[in-house]
C-alpha cells in the first residue's frame, strides 16, 4: 500500500483493456470508475460499444464492480442496471475504504483485483493506496476547464507510468 500517484498501467481507453491483460495479471475483479471512464458526465447509460465490452469481460470471468465518487444513486444505479454489475457510490477516493468495501462486497482480494479510472488524484491514488493494480485511462469527454486543468497537472504522474498500451 504505497502513497503512488504514478499508474502501474496506462491505456488509451477502457475498452483496450483486454480479458487477456487481466488474465497474464491473475486479475478477476475489475472495478471501474463511472465518470469519465465507463461514460461522458453527459452520458446516463453505458454506449453500445461499453455493453459490448462489459459482456466480453463477463464472458472470461472477470467480475466488474462500478466504485464510483459519485452519490446520484438514480445515475449509478441506472449504469449497474444496464451492465448487471454491483456498484459502490460516494466511495470518496483516493480513500481506500470504497475499493476495500466493494473488494469484499464480491468475495475477492486485493490480491487479484485492479482499478481502472480516469483520474490520477483519485482513481490512481486509491488504487495503489488500496494495494491493487492502477490503471488510468484518457478522460472520454473533456470540455469542463477545471477538469482539462487537473489533467494538465497530472501529466507528469501519467508520462511516469512505464506500462502505456496501445
Amino acid at each position: 500500500m504505497s502513497f503512488s500517484l504514478t499508474p502501474k498501467y496506462s491505456f488509451q481507453e477502457l475498452t483496450d483493456v483486454s480479458p487477456a491483460f487481466l488474465e497474464r495479471l491473475g486479475i478477476r475483479f475489475l472495478m471501474l470508475d463511472l465518470d469519465n471512464t465507463l461514460a461522458a458526465y453527459s452520458e446516463n447509460s453505458p454506449s453500445a460499444r461499453i455493453a459490448r465490452w462489459a459482456e466480453e469481460m463477463k464472458v472470461h470471468g472477470i467480475v466488474l464492480y462500478i466504485v464510483s465518487n459519485s452519490s446520484q444513486k438514480g445515475r449509478v444505479g441506472a449504469f449497474a442496471e444496464a451492465l448487471k454489475i454491483g456498484a459502490i457510490m460516494s466511495a470518496r477516493k483516493p480513500s481506500r475504504k470504497g475499493l476495500h468495501r466493494a473488494i469484499r462486497a464480491a468475495g475477492f482480494s486485493t490480491d487479484n483485483s485492479a482499478l481502472v479510472g480516469d483520474q490520477v488524484y483519485t482513481d490512481t491514488l486509491a488504487a495503489n493506496r488500496a494495494g491493487v493494480i492502477s490503471i488510468i485511462v484518457k478522460p472520454r469527454h473533456n470540455t469542463n476547464p477545471i477538469l482539462a486543468l487537473r489533467y494538465a497537472l497530472e501529466a507528469p504522474f501519467r508520462a511516469a507510468c512505464k506500462n502505456k498500451i496501445k
